[in-house]
């Protein structure tokens, strides 16, 4: 194997189960997979939530491709290359009405009616099947892995945006009709988000402290009835209130902002007081929220994206501003089309400094957040950005022209937000695929190979060279990555279960069954060498997961099981038993674990629990959905 010019082999690395430290691989050099894992086992009952682990990262960062596969971390074997068995967030098939996918989705289509983890429980306390004792998270195959095509192996529209074929172009004219002749015209003439100043908040009326229908207290006092000595209130709980389409809608948020909740949701934007739940303002639509940033600007401004129209051909290619403060709609923007084949049914929104970027195969645009101007379109060069992750730097995910779309090249850049200018870049070896971003400062990197069934994490310096590369060993990862199914572009943002400091990386293990019980670790990783340095035990039959830090200590999440409500804790730096500085009440366990696909924010001290995504089978149903909680003193 060759290594890059002028860096030099790193110790360590991801080897076979057998041996976690086997040779001395090369920076860049991604270790050889293994030998798939026997299929998943059935799911188990909710108090002993379900769950096949995926491997541990199979491979080094990717620079140069192996040349033969031993035994070794990979995909845990099954029907088709991307099953996937329960995992440790819930036993919730995935959505998309394809084969068992690397992110854990099994499900049938919910956009077809079927019935998935979409539909609730009868009834507004009733929780989803299993993950934590309840959550709805998907299984992970291997950690952050965004959905990949039914049909298996890379994102071909992600990867090889110079080779759009024939069967993109019937993809998108499905059900007939000019698909493209929808994305083009004047912007004025379609039914768009409007102009700025027709997007004006409505007073919403107080939603009393309850179950956030407008219950009043008895509603509350019922929920924290049970409630014992030592354990924190509940101190609302939120169900829909929103007539939904027939198949449901996404979830866009929490954001927070001074005292107030934000969240997204069809042709809506509510601000919530995070103290009672009350509606402080609603900001309603023309058209569907259809993608949305993971974090606002410092000073409470975000930009979301709103489908031109209605229709299920309608396009993600209209952005609003938004003050999440105050609740009014600032500029509008539409994405103008660049060239024949941009596609904009997806597009992916990330905000660094004073710049929200728009992203998508092959194409991406940047605008200025204080009055929307394009500030840089198409960058100088071949390889172009198919995702941003943002905050204190902007860092792109970008796809390279090949000439053979059975062979992809993917770069890691540093962009000046304000020009779009490089700061440096860091290629990766051929047919490697940059996954998700879990941490911008330190930046931490997940990487994947479809064809080799590998994963990579590594960690790179400021300057973009490579610092460490992490050495899984023995152990199966977890991290849960949200932002819903992609096709042409990536979520890079959005992952719990995983943290980073300035030295040390932290991440989830996948769970292990000891009878009925489930439980996991949080391991910790060195930053400069890339090996463990401890391993922290969950409380017996509990698994936790890292959400973020927090004074120099890891902020975990204890899930519910059963009979014991969840809990948020702090591990130290240095290790050892978690300490629980806020626990929920058990009596509403079976709640709080009934949230699909739920966020988890903890912030001034409460604890909200949010569902990523809103169903049921029924209009009555749909209308006792929980869609947020929140814990205090």
């Amino acid at each position: 194997m060759s290594q890059p010019p002028g860096q030099q082999p790193l110790q360590g690395g991801f080897g076979a189960p057998q041996d976690p430290q086997q040779g001395v691989p090369q920076q860049g050099v991604p270790q050889p997979p293994v030998q798939p894992q026997p299929p998943a086992q059935p799911p188990v009952p909710p108090q002993a939530p379900p769950g096949q682990p995926p491997q541990s990262p199979s491979a080094q960062p990717p620079q140069v491709p192996p040349s033969a596969p031993p035994p070794g971390y990979g995909y845990p074997q099954g029907p088709g290359p991307y099953n996937s068995g329960p995992g440790p967030y819930g036993q919730q098939p995935g959505p998309y009405n394809s084969p068992p996918q690397p992110g854990g989705y099994g499900q049938p289509n919910p956009y077809g009616q079927q019935p998935g983890p979409y539909q609730p429980q009868p009834g507004p306390y009733q929780p989803q099947p299993g993950p934590y004792g309840g959550y709805g998270y998907p299984p992970q195959q291997f950690p952050g892995a965004p959905v990949p095509p039914p049909s298996g192996g890379r994102n071909f529209f992600r990867s090889t945006p110079g080779l759009v074929t024939a069967a993109a172009v019937a993809l998108l004219l499905i059900g007939g009709g000019a698909w493209f002749a929808l994305g083009s015209g004047d912007g004025d003439a379609k039914p768009t988000a409007g102009k700025s100043e027709d997007v004006e908040p409505s007073a919403s009326e107080g939603v009393d402290q309850g179950d956030g229908t407008g219950g009043g207290r008895e509603e509350q006092d019922d929920l924290n009835a049970g409630r014992k000595d030592g354990e924190s209130k509940v101190l609302w709980l939120q169900t829909n209130d929103v007539d939904l389409p027939r198949n449901g809608a996404d979830v866009y948020g929490p954001w927070f902002v001074g005292d107030t909740v934000v969240k997204a949701m069809y042709r809506q934007i509510v601000g919530y007081s995070a103290a009672d739940g009350k509606k402080k303002w609603t900001l309603p639509l023309p058209a569907e929220v259809c993608s949305a940033p993971v974090a606002p600007t410092a000073d409470g401004k975000i930009v979301i994206g709103i489908k031109d129209g209605t229709t299920d051909k309608s396009l993600c290619n209209q952005l609003q501003m938004v003050d999440l403060k105050t609740g009014k709609g600032g500029w509008k923007k539409e994405v103008q089309e660049s060239g024949t084949f941009d596609i904009l049914t997806d597009i992916t929104l990330a905000i660094s400094g004073n710049t929200v970027t728009a992203a998508r195969t092959g194409n991406s645009n940047a605008y200025r957040m204080s009055d929307g101007k394009e500030l840089f379109g198409k960058l100088p060069g071949e390889c172009q950005p198919y995702a941003f992750a943002g905050g204190a730097k902007l860092i792109a995910a970008e796809s390279c022209p090949t000439g053979d779309y059975e062979t992809t090249q993917n770069q890691i850049q540093e962009l000046d937000p304000a020009t779009g200018t490089a700061r440096w870049t860091y290629k990766l070896a051929k047919n490697w695929e940059v996954d998700k971003v879990y941490s911008i400062d330190p930046l931490v990197i997940s990487a994947k190979n479809d064809d080799e069934k590998s994963w990579s994490v590594f960690a790179l310096n400021a300057n973009g060279t490579l610092r460490s590369q992490l050495a899984g060993g023995k152990d199966k990862f977890a991290p849960r990555c949200g932002g819903g199914f992609v096709v042409f572009g990536s979520n890079l943002e959005g992952c719990v279960g995983v943290a980073a400091d300035a030295s040390t990386f932290y991440m989830a293990t996948e769970a292990e069954t000891s009878g009925t019980e489930r439980t996991n670790k949080v391991v910790a990783f060195s930053l400069d060498t890339g090996k463990a340095k401890w391993r922290a035990d969950a409380p017996a039959g509990r698994q936790m997961t890292p959400l973020r830090m927090e004074g120099g200590k890891v902020l975990v999440y204890l899930d519910p099981t059963y009979d014991k409500g969840g809990a948020v804790a702090t591990v130290a730096a240095s290790g050892g038993a978690p300490t629980v500085l806020q626990q929920h009440p058990a009596s509403t366990a079976r709640i709080e674990s009934s949230f699909y696909s739920a966020e988890l924010d903890y912030v001034d001290d409460r604890f909200f629990v949010t569902s990523g995504r809103v169903s049921a089978s029924n209009d009555e149903e749909e209308m006792k959905t929980s869609t947020m909680m929140a814990f205090g003193e």
